[in-house]
């Protein structure tokens, strides 16, 4: 019985034994963990977006004829602005610039000129680097002229062509500009006073 409780006080020397003791810094002892982080830019989408330099244009008379009157003014310059690239745009798509006008409304209640009076001539201001992927929309003259092309003499009545490309993918990450003669051609004897319509520009894609 006396070995046992022997063994038994060495087992229980040897457990306590077996725990170490702390150690003791020295005073002033410091370690450094450098701490790293990388933060991405966060990705905004591109935009397709269109703006117009001025919100009016006033017509005046020039060029008139004794059987048709003529007024003429410059539609405010049209930017197309694409930042998207290339691996944001549809597979296909295209875009367009499309106006239409509203008929010519009388201050003092005359007769309303149609919008078939109105006719333009858009021209390219700035091409951007699209290498002749952007381009003008054709003439549309007026009801009241021959056409210039086949079927053109119909004024702004409809959405008609001011500007587009056939591939939004090839011209992305640009702006691109555009204006166009304006011309109302109305008969002689049009009721004098003033009038005022709504050219509505509208992009799509």
């Amino acid at each position: 019985m006396n070995v046992r409780h022997r063994l038994a006080a060495v087992a229980v020397i040897a457990g306590v034994a077996a725990f170490p003791t702390a150690a003791v810094a020295d005073p002033g002892d410091s370690a450094d963990v450098d701490v790293t982080v990388t933060i991405t830019p966060i990705k905004v989408p591109g935009v397709l977006a269109l703006t117009v330099a001025g919100s009016a244009v006033s017509l005046t008379e020039n060029g008139s004829t004794p059987l048709i009157r003529q007024f003429t003014g410059t539609l405010p310059t049209v930017t197309v602005t694409d930042t998207r690239t290339a691996d944001e745009i549809p597979a296909g798509s295209s875009w367009a610039v499309l106006g239409s006008s509203s008929d010519f409304t009388g201050s003092a209640g005359q007769a309303p000129i149609t919008a078939d009076h109105l006719g333009w001539k858009p021209r390219l201001v700035d091409a951007g680097n699209s290498e002749g992927q952007v381009s003008e929309g054709e003439e549309v003259v007026t009801s009241l002229d021959q056409p210039t092309q086949p079927g053109n003499n119909v004024g702004l009545t409809d959405q008609e062509l001011l500007v587009s490309t056939y591939d939004s993918a090839s011209v992305a990450g640009d702006a691109y500009s555009v204006n166009a003669d304006l011309f109302l051609r109305t008969p002689a004897d049009v009721a004098a006073g003033s009038y005022r319509s709504k050219l509505t520009l509208s992009l799509f894609e």
